[in-house]
């Protein structure tokens, strides 16, 4: 706050301040709270709110789990979309990081700085685009007679067309797509600041290429890794579109249920509880991962 102070004044500070509470209290905070309150109410018409049969209960959290048979591992549905939510985001995150990796160690330490900006503008160029649009031409890409299956089957890779969009393929690969530059970046920010001469040394002394990656870059781009890690499993688990346009029936996201029971089942407890049941989720997601990679929030937010 001081630094801001002497920078731009204390006039200017305190309306910078003023503005950002205030977007933040209107705009996150109390339409949170407002869900908050709703996720603890029974669903009852708006003419019997706050009569006998409107109370705070824990049903509608409760719901997500009940009728769990543990024995025999059997789970209502909303629950089994949940746990594929779970398991999704978390395989799109890796996907993530296995793609985003070696081009973000080239784009920071091997390319030379006109390749690197190239590169860089030809990731961003396609994101200029409506995700929307970007969704719906991976549906085109996807389809069963669509330019994805043409070319495999041009080149004998396949002897027959794969139905992508029948099973989880095209929900991988859209959110992988979609979220790429969430991972990207942050890699690319954390791998810049290492000091080649650490890597330098290390081939010196014979060390091969994983073992450089495994002891020297990949513990000095942690920071980065967990950014990447964190944004992306967050904006996975909280997709809308990729799913509902690259899904099937049989792959629905936890998101998709939330937005049922909010509009088509008309109850907004339940949904409001749910959608903090995946709040959470991110929110625990957030912690294991700054306590896998040992880092705090000031070298995360670096």
């Amino acid at each position: 706050m001081s630094e801001l102070v002497k920078r731009y004044g204390l006039g200017i500070t305190t309306a910078m301040v003023l503005v950002t509470a205030f977007w933040l209290i209107v705009m996150v905070v109390l339409p949170a709270l407002v869900m908050v309150e709703y996720s603890f109410h029974t669903n009852v018409p708006v003419t019997k709110r706050g009569g006998p049969e409107d109370y705070y209960t824990l049903d509608n959290y409760l719901s997500l789990v009940r009728g769990t048979d543990w024995s025999t591992w059997t789970f209502p549905n909303d629950f089994r979309v949940f746990l594929r939510t779970i398991w999704g985001a978390a395989l799109v995150t890796l996907l993530s990081l296995v793609v985003c990796y070696p081009v973000a160690w080239y784009v920071a330490k091997l390319a030379k700085p006109q390749r690197a900006a190239m590169l860089l503008l030809l990731l961003v160029i396609p994101f200029w685009v409506n995700e929307i649009l970007r969704t719906f031409a991976w549906y085109i890409i996807l389809a069963y007679q669509g330019p994805l299956n043409a070319a495999l089957l041009g080149i004998g890779i396949l002897e027959k067309p794969v139905r992508w969009l029948s099973g989880s393929g095209g929900v991988l690969i859209g959110m992988v797509y979609a979220f790429l530059l969430f991972m990207m970046f942050p890699l690319i920010n954390a791998i810049e600041t290492l000091d080649m001469n650490q890597v330098e040394a290390a081939e010196d002394l014979g060390a091969p290429w994983w073992q450089i990656h495994r002891r020297i870059v990949i513990p000095h781009a942690k920071p980065g890794i967990a950014v990447g890690c964190i944004m992306v499993f967050v904006l996975a688990a909280s997709s809308y579109i990729v799913p509902s346009l690259l899904g099937s029936p049989g792959t629905r996201w936890f998101t998709e249920t939330i937005y049922v029971w909010f509009f088509e089942g008309q109850n907004w407890p339940r949904g409001s509880a749910y959608a903090f049941i995946l709040l959470g989720l991110c929110v625990g997601f957030i912690m294991l991962m700054m306590r896998i990679f040992r880092v705090g929030l000031a070298d995360i937010a670096k």
